[in-house]
């Protein structure tokens, strides 16, 4: 199986939510089941089914964040020399050139990324346009509206 690149920011918040979902959820989850077993009938039981749903999606949760640490590769970008070159893990800030608006992304994992963040998945079109590119390039999006013209401004390693 191939690598999943990861920030370590990113590693460690599925550290710390495999962590919380170990030490705090699953032992609450289990506590909730005893409950309701002791409450008697287990066929007409709605919380004694509501917890072992519950501890079948944390399970799941878990084995998914295990299974991911498993193939990580993680990227310390903090670590790099400064270079004007946009790879992952990159904060890169960009001129719309029809719109003059300014934008800035930073190229990360697909379990971090969130748009509202402006943290896109390295998979995403803006990220796979820009990646490889150099402070001064016009990079063209391909976007469902129409292609979108990019002049990447400045490239920092955050």
């Amino acid at each position: 199986m191939s690598k999943i690149p990861m920030t370590s920011i990113g590693f460690e918040k599925l550290r710390i939510e495999l962590d919380n979902l170990k030490k705090v959820e699953r032992p609450r989850i289990i506590a909730a089941i005893a409950e309701a077993r002791a409450h008697g009938d287990l066929k007409e039981n709605a919380e004694y089914h509501a917890a072992r749903e519950q501890q079948g999606f944390a399970e799941g949760r878990i084995q998914e964040i295990e299974a991911k640490f498993s193939n990580v590769q993680i990227i310390d970008v903090s670590q790099m020399p400064p270079g004007d070159k946009v790879i992952f893990g990159s904060t890169v800030h960009m001129i719309n050139l029809e719109t003059n608006e300014s934008v800035h992304y930073q190229i990360v994992g697909d379990d971090e990324s969130d748009i509202k963040l402006n943290k896109i998945s390295y998979k995403s079109p803006i990220a796979r346009a820009i990646i490889a590119k150099e402070i001064g390039d016009i990079v063209t999006v391909k976007t469902p509206s129409g292609d979108i013209e990019y002049e990447i401004d400045d490239i920092k390693y955050i």
